[in-house]
């Protein structure tokens, strides 16, 4: 994809949270996205992954104009999403639409199935005409592994698996080029996971579609996406190819990531080497100088407390945001400073 302009460019985006006072909590703002830059071009899926907190939902959030970023720049077809006056802007979201993780809480339960695919038409008249609107939803729900008697039901006489079918049909109406998928498959059951990833690549290969895939299994991450982008405590701390990251990943959070799925970890030579990370992740209202992650990190030294790493490909293939990138497994004793890993 090298020398293709990409379809969705986040240019360090920020997005910030304004928290009020409550009883053990202080006030103050919170930056859940602090500074990432990400691409995704066309045809491609791009997989976001990171613990629960890091910002993750936040940037889906901001890219579909949900959450309006605090700086930095959404482009996508190399129009700045936030400079765009508001009918324009209007016009332009109908190639960008979300999946939501769960599919109980992302449908109106007072809507049936056909009413919520129509309304997308309804906020962008001219898109389906009107006659033949039942016959695109029949269509849809048919390319989406439903049937056409299920137009007339309502959500809550689905199946979890069948909503997301039905979310998926929704953003589908108006023609995306672009889907992000906010964690769209981790409140299913294993076999209808699989039969939605299943769904979601078949949609690729006949429309073309991209999708920005965010998830917290690393399973689900290795199969259908081409590129992984590694996120902790606001910030990316490392891109690469599918096979970059899985492979030979070179940030020690990435490599602690991977050591907690065994069966995915194949980098590491020797089985004893397991990282077990140890504490809490810094609370986002402040988070540590330098290095997010040297309060947990083997490998944390003095620079990493002054000077905070930025991504550059350090003798690895791919951009890392650390000081000290490698491929070897962790050492016996751990850091001074750190005092955060332990081996088992």
């Amino acid at each position: 994809m090298a020398g293709t302009e990409p379809l969705l460019e986040l240019s360090d985006l920020v997005t910030s949270y304004r928290l009020r006072p409550g009883i053990g909590r202080p006030g103050g703002e919170v930056r859940a996205v602090a500074g990432v830059s990400l691409t995704v071009h066309a045809g491609e899926t791009v997989g976001l992954v990171g613990e629960s907190g890091c910002g993750k939902s936040t940037i889906a959030r901001t890219i579909v104009g949900l959450v309006r970023p605090s700086g930095g720049k959404v482009l996508f077809d190399g129009r700045d999403l936030g400079a765009l006056p508001a009918k324009e802007l209007r016009r332009l979201r109908r190639d960008i639409q979300i999946v939501f993780q769960d599919p109980y809480a992302s449908l109106n339960p007072r809507m049936t199935v056909a009413n919520l695919i129509k309304e997308a038409w309804r906020i962008h008249p001219g898109l389906v005409p009107r006659e033949r609107w039942d016959d695109e939803v029949d269509a849809l729900l048919e390319r989406v592994g439903l049937r056409s008697e299920h137009a007339g039901r309502y959500p809550h006489q689905f199946s979890g698996g069948q909503r997301q079918r039905i979310s998926i049909a929704r953003a589908l109406a108006v023609r995306p080029r672009l889907i992000v998928c906010d964690e769209a498959v981790s409140a299913l059951d294993v076999s209808v996971r699989a039969q939605i990833l299943n769904l979601l690549q078949e949609l690729q290969r006949d429309l073309g579609v991209s999708y920005l895939f965010i998830s917290h299994d690393l399973g689900v991450v290795r199969h259908l996406c081409d590129r992984v982008a590694v996120m902790y405590l606001g910030k990316i701390v490392e891109t690469g190819s599918k096979e970059e990251i899985y492979r030979s990943p070179a940030h020690p959070y990435t490599q602690a990531l991977l050591s907690a799925a065994p069966s995915l970890d194949d980098w590491r030579t020797d089985e004893s080497d397991e990282i077990v990370l140890t504490g809490d992740v810094p609370s986002p209202l402040s988070p540590p100088t330098g290095c997010r992650f040297r309060t947990r990190c083997w490998r944390a030294q003095d620079r990493c407390r002054d000077e905070e790493p930025a991504p550059a490909e350090r003798d690895t293939g791919h951009p890392v945001a650390c000081h000290f990138p490698g491929a070897l497994p962790p050492p016996t004793t751990t850091a001074p400073d750190s005092g955060r890993l332990t081996k088992e």
